[in-house]
């Protein structure tokens, strides 16, 4: 598997809602705080196996705290509700910017199917 390409910029937005990520080849994306917490690759959301996954609720004015540098290869977002144990790796973050509409729209109809709230 080959890596993504590296962020040369990423950036939070002033309110803390958006994390803002530019890759070497010129994709770029606006990413929801609350995508990235609903869909943190942690073993708390992600579960070890497909089948375990959460679809966590009630995020939908979450905002990021913090962003802490985890080597040369991630970061760590610390959200305000106290989740902070999901590494964004260069390789998720990518996968975030190039797919999240799809990402959305499947938390969106997880939420709908279980009958949960963003709010």
């Amino acid at each position: 598997m080959t890596s993504a390409p590296w962020p040369t910029d990423i950036e939070l937005s002033a309110d803390k809602t958006e994390f803002k990520v530019v890759f070497e080849d010129g994709i770029s994306a606006i990413l929801a705080a609350e995508l990235l917490r609903v869909e943190s690759p942690s073993a708390e959301v992600q579960g070890h196996a497909a089948e375990q996954k959460q679809t966590p609720a009630g995020k939908k004015h979450i905002q990021i705290l913090g962003v802490e540098p985890v080597g040369h290869y991630a970061v760590r977002l610390v959200f305000s509700d106290g989740h902070n144990t999901g590494l964004f790796s260069w390789d998720i973050l990518y996968q975030f910017a190039t797919t999240q509409d799809t990402m959305m729209a499947d938390y969106l109809a997880r939420l709908e199917t279980l009958g949960l709230s963003r709010e």
